[in-house]
């Protein structure tokens, strides 16, 4: 019996440690499309606030940065065609944080 309860308090001790070297990478954020402003062309700066009291945050975007409309990949041209402006469609923006840009802009209608 000892012997599991030492099992326990040495498994418990080992995810602890592994816990604290876990750090965020990536913040999403939900956001209605009327609300997202984009970039004149592939590169730029999006513009968005993540609810209603926030404030306006502005983040890069570069050509790596993924449009997704529908779970299906779309380029930029469309995605700007078919977003922006629509009260029906919520965006989901994925912001890396140690590159400072939106690697994903995922749009639901």
């Amino acid at each position: 019996m000892h012997i599991h309860k030492t099992l326990a308090l040495v498994l418990l001790g080992l995810s602890l440690s592994a816990a604290a070297d876990l750090s965020v990478v990536t913040e999403a954020y939900e956001v209605e499309a009327i609300d997202l402003r984009m970039p004149p062309g592939a590169t730029g700066i999006v513009t968005f606030k993540a609810c209603e009291d926030c404030k306006l945050q502005t983040i890069p975007v570069t050509g790596a940065t993924r449009y997704v409309i529908n779970e299906r990949n779309v380029d930029v041209a469309e995605f700007k065609k078919r977003i922006p402006g629509s009260r029906e469609a919520y965006t989901t923006v994925i912001h890396d944080l140690e590159s400072d840009t939106i690697t994903v802009i995922d749009a639901t209608l």
